[in-house]
């Protein structure tokens, strides 16, 4: 998804070279110089996203400090040691994402690929922003919404742990003939195979959805009344729990659900602030 003139899609640590041209400009005064300090950005990033208002898994904000002054952000899904290098390769001062670096439970030893990816971005000087369950849940630039305006669908309710999942039909009326046909339409929109379970065989009107892993609200879902639930990713019980009850459950892939809020929200911020935003997809079968 391109929300800006500057987004771009990269293989592994590769940049855009259009990108790398425009940065090459601008360090060269042909464009005129903006720029936003970090904590401009965590303020506006905070404001937007409301961290505190949500139980998460990790560390909300500024994972990683870097330059105090802001010229340009990327944004990418996965803070992976190919974004960071895209990012140092189109002069960023700043990276937004949804999967940071620090997860609770996790080993806290800074050895072999975390050891790699800090040294990276203190090496060069870039801070760092990392929103989850914020990113997952706002209401017009989150993963949800944009996943759902992605697909042409319109929420019109909430359901599950922290109001995460999105409910709705499709925008502008109609329905879908079957959950075969909505898996099409998953294809065609997000260019990934969907796995899919049908339920009782019927139109598809009442549509759930949540990005990423959330495969653990199709139970929510159910109970929310839909006739299908869309995911990322699908466990060995959602299988049976479609069949028993009838509901259709959909897995277009977790990274393939979460690739538009972070580029959406960065690039809002962006120009809110005046500063360059540039998104990278980092290529994943996910």
């Amino acid at each position: 998804m391109r929300t800006d003139p500057y987004a771009v899609s990269a293989g592994e640590g590769v940049a855009s070279r259009r990108w790398l041209r425009l940065a090459d400009n601008r360090a060269f005064g042909k464009l005129p110089p903006r720029m936003a300090t970090a904590q401009q950005l965590l303020q506006t990033f905070d404001g937007l996203l409301q961290p505190e208002n949500f139980k998460d898994y990790g560390p909300n904000g500024l994972q990683v400090e870097g330059s105090d002054e802001v010229q340009c952000i990327v944004s990418g899904v996965t803070a992976s040691r190919a974004l960071i290098e895209a990012a140092v390769q189109a002069r960023a001062q700043a990276i937004f994402v949804h999967h940071g670096l620090f997860w609770r439970g996790q080993d806290g030893r800074v050895t072999g690929w975390m050891k790699q990816r800090l040294a990276l971005l203190l090496k060069h000087d870039i801070n760092l922003f990392a929103y989850h369950l914020p990113l997952d849940a706002h209401p017009e630039l989150g993963n949800n919404a944009q996943l759902g305006l992605k697909l042409g669908l319109e929420a019109t309710a909430r359901f599950g742990e922290q109001a995460l999942g999105f409910l709705g039909r499709r925008r502008g009326g109609g329905s879908f003939a079957s959950a075969q046909e909505l898996a099409a339409h998953l294809e065609i929109n997000l260019g990934r195979h969907a796995t899919w379970v049908e339920g009782a065989p019927r139109q598809i009107d009442k549509i759930a959805w949540c990005t990423g892993g959330a495969q653990g609200y199709f139970e929510s879902a159910i109970a929310a009344g839909a006739d299908a639930f869309i995911t990322g990713e699908i466990s060995e019980p959602q299988a049976h729990y479609a069949r028993e009850c009838g509901v259709a459950f959909l897995a277009c892939g977790h990274h393939a659900s979460e690739r538009y809020g972070a580029p959406a929200v960065a690039g809002h911020v962006a120009a809110e602030l005046g500063i360059q935003h540039c998104f990278i997809d980092i290529e994943n079968p996910a």
